[in-house]
């Protein structure tokens, strides 16, 4: 078996891990430069910020309940490596709109600039939805049984590094350098996907549906008596409820509340970043290669208890004076800033190491000419659970909660994952 990061040597595996890297940062430079530019530059109130963030964030997710489905029964059918040149191509026009959005609000056009850019959120979440099933899905056709994990593991840390570079680049370069960059790595994503090998269609041909809402509900009904996959979608899906919460209020949160400008916002979530990648790499390294349910109730439960820590410090924070953000520089000279950092660092690696697991029981547990549509059924399920995380954001605000007491919703979760990722382990370990 070859190391995990002596797959990066491998044509089977380096252009793909390229091509999702830079589409992932891309994908994040956009959306940091269009949501900061919105929430520091265009609003001034909390409410109207987090509405922002929760609708962009519902874009995104979108498409993944109409066009999931369709996208993981393409892959199983077509060769996957030529859909995502296919994908790569349309980034390429998407990025031209939302560089489009950029420069028009940059040039004080800022609604009609915000539309541009919400449009390309759209796409971009079509482009992820084709992208999303295939990423994983052509794993096991390009790598050993015994790497599968290690090269899940290398696709989620190369997702959240590309996030990271991109959160950084994306809170300091300026609007109008933004929508050169995109367009670039757009075109360079497209370069890289053209070396990825093929991966020709397995088992029989399929009859694709292309009606989204039947096609979805057949796609998960398939999947979702699979008690193994049932309890790994069940498990990621509350999982990924907590993290909607997560990212609509963190944000807004930073500002608000901790009272930061953009660039600590950026310093956070590149260090966010950080800690889910080598959650992802800590957890290959513990499991050996052996896809395994074994160590995520612990992850999840040490995920609540790092929340918990972080809303109590979000509490007692000591804001900047009236009018003032703090700056890097400042923020990082309050005692308690190390705790935060802390905080945020243990939520990232932990949970990290619960979900990546999981990732890797979709691919490995089915038949290769499955994989497709099982992470595409993961994918729709995940949509709506998302979804509920976004409504239940806005509900909660339109009632009063807090940020901070929305964190302590988030924590009180954590348990349901970690029961459900037990009885995972009890079923399949």
């Amino acid at each position: 078996m070859l190391n995990a990061l002596g797959l990066l040597k491998e044509r089977r595996f380096l252009p793909l891990f390229v091509t999702q890297f830079l589409g992932a940062f891309n994908d994040n430079l956009f959306k940091t430069v269009m949501v900061q530019f919105a929430i520091y530059r265009i609003f001034a109130d909390q409410r109207l910020e987090q509405n922002f963030t929760a609708f962009a964030t519902a874009l995104g997710i979108l498409p993944f309940f109409l066009l999931s489905a369709l996208a993981g029964q393409l892959a199983d059918t077509h060769d996957k490596a030529k859909i995502i040149r296919l994908v790569k191509t349309a980034e390429i026009g998407i990025m031209i709109v939302g560089a489009s959005g950029l420069m028009i609000a940059w040039a004080g056009y800022t609604t009609a600039g915000l539309v541009l850019m919400l449009a390309a959120v759209l796409f971009l979440g079509v482009h992820s939805a084709f992208f999303g099933p295939i990423k994983y899905a052509i794993l096991p056709q390009h790598l050993h049984e015994d790497e599968v994990l290690g090269g899940t593991g290398l696709v989620e840390s190369g997702t959240y590094l590309a996030i990271l570079i991109g959160t950084v680049l994306g809170g300091f370069i300026a609007v109008q350098h933004a929508a050169i960059v995109v367009l670039v790595v757009a075109a360079v994503g497209w370069v890289a996907s053209l070396q990825i090998p093929p991966a020709l269609r397995e088992g029989r041909e399929l009859v694709v549906s292309y009606n989204p809402f039947t096609s979805s509900w057949r796609l998960i009904s398939a999947t979702m008596h699979i008690r193994r996959l049932f309890l790994a979608i069940c498990a990621i899906s509350f999982f990924w409820t907590m993290g909607a919460v997560l990212i609509i209020i963190f944000q807004p949160l930073a500002k608000n509340v901790l009272t930061a400008d953009k660039h600590v916002l950026t310093l956070m979530i590149a260090l966010f970043s950080i800690g889910v990648a080598v959650g992802s790499v800590l957890i290959n390294a513990l499991l050996k290669g052996h896809t395994s349910a074994k160590y995520a109730p612990a992850s999840v439960l040490a995920m609540g208890a790092f929340i918990v820590a972080f809303s109590f410090l979000c509490r007692h924070w000591p804001a900047a004076p009236h009018g003032t953000l703090y700056d890097v520089m400042t923020f990082i000279e309050i005692p308690r800033a190390v705790l935060v950092i802390v905080a945020l660092m243990g939520i990232a690696v932990t949970g990290g190491m619960f979900v990546v697991p999981l990732y890797a029981f979709l691919t490995t547990t089915v038949t290769k000419d499955q994989t497709a549509r099982t992470v595409a059924a993961n994918n729709v399920v995940n949509a709506g659970a998302m979804t509920i995380g976004a409504v239940a954001v806005q509900g909660l605000a339109v009632a009063g909660l807090s940020p901070e007491n929305m964190l302590l919703i988030v924590a009180a979760m954590c348990p349901v994952s970690a029961w459900l990722a037990q009885k995972l382990h009890l079923a399949c370990d």
